[in-house]
């Protein structure tokens, strides 16, 4: 929830007239003619706005405490209480400024596609068939997809992010003014989040963003998606690989999965194309379009709505054709060299041990 406050004030004065003294003189009267008229002053067409000087971080936490306490009914005292034990972090603010999203695809691919990494999720996925064969069956998600976005998120577990949820939220709802309206709106969510699963916000880790868990949900995910997976009444993303399984498939469910269609396949330019980079990653033109523009599959592809990718790889510039479910990924993490990611790492992790392709 967005949490602002603009204020516009306009003051009109108006002049107070006293009482005329009964024994005061009358006035001459002076004839129009010898008054002179006041120079005619043009005003602008419009009237420059009165714009309020921007709120400080403990005014942004006055309106915070109020609005969330109402809107989720928990006590001003119990928010005040809790945001009195956060702490501003300046790390997190270098951290959100230099993200590795920012990198080109040649040097983002070799963070996670390893071959430590594609290993990982081998092994992890032979650990964990059964759960995650269910999961597959119920949903339609791929069990490679879901061990891939664990892989790229967490490392298998093995790195779950060492700050203080509710330091991250803080520091960025409060002082982060680029993003302070979402991250705001996360903080309260994270307000509901421990009300509603009993959580101990104190006690939260997560990334330097606020996320948290096996699959590194913002606490609006993990509200709407989060899912118990063995039915113990609980949805505990931090230590139930059964919640994470199926969390994870249903917030791909979600947004729009769909079962048995691809995510990629590489495209051929032609000679003569002109670049293009379409203004979403929605997947919304056919695959007739894309050749009349001069990308075609290189290999065999369904007739279904897509869209292109062109990411300058360590070989060059790449080409990809994205359907629907490439979409879908980049719902997880708005970046495409994420999707792609998520992408390349499940099918290394699903293809022959012998296949397993080289860092780049």
């Amino acid at each position: 929830m967005r949490i602002a406050l603009i204020t516009a004030s306009i003051c009109l004065l108006a002049g107070c007239a006293g009482d005329i003294k009964k024994n005061e003189a009358p006035r001459p009267v002076v004839s129009p003619a010898t008054v002179q008229a006041p120079p005619v002053v043009a005003l602008p067409a419009t009237m420059p706005a009165v714009v309020s000087p921007p709120l400080k971080p403990e005014q942004k936490i006055e309106l915070f405490i109020s609005s969330t306490a109402k809107k989720f009914n928990i006590p001003e005292s119990e928010i005040r209480a809790t945001l009195a034990q956060a702490q501003y972090r300046q790390n997190i603010i270098d951290a959100i400024t230099r993200p590795a999203e920012a990198k080109p695809w040649k040097n983002y691919r070799p963070i996670f596609i390893t071959d430590a990494r594609i290993n990982g999720g081998r092994k992890f996925m032979a650990e964990h068939r059964a759960e995650l064969q269910r999961v597959q069956d119920r949903t339609g998600v791929p069990a490679e997809i879901i061990v891939a976005i664990i892989g790229v998120e967490t490392s298998y577990g093995g790195n779950m992010g060492s700050f203080k949820v509710l330091d991250a939220l803080y520091t960025l709802g409060f002082y982060y003014p680029k993003r302070e309206a979402f991250f705001s709106s996360e903080l309260a969510h994270l307000f509901e989040l421990s009300k509603v699963e009993k959580f101990d916000i104190q006690q939260l880790k997560g990334s330097y963003a606020g996320a948290m868990g096996w699959g590194q949900f913002m606490p609006s995910s993990y509200l709407n998606y989060a899912k118990d997976g063995d039915g113990d009444g609980r949805r505990n993303l931090f230590v139930n690989l059964d919640d994470v399984f199926s969390s994870i498939a249903n917030y791909f469910i979600g947004y729009g999965w769909r079962k048995g269609e691809p995510v990629f396949v590489r495209a051929i330019m032609d000679n003569n194309a002109l670049p293009f980079v379409p203004p979403t990653m929605e997947a919304k033109f056919s695959l007739a379009e894309l050749a009349e523009k001069g990308y075609r599959p290189a290999s065999t592809a369904p007739n279904l709505p897509a869209t292109l990718l062109t990411l300058e790889g360590s070989e060059g510039t790449e080409h990809w054709i994205g359907f629907n479910n490439f979409y879908v990924i980049t719902r997880y993490n708005r970046s495409p060299l994420y999707a792609m990611s998520v992408y390349q790492l499940a099918q290394a992790i699903a293809a022959p041990s012998s296949a397993i392709p080289a860092a780049k």
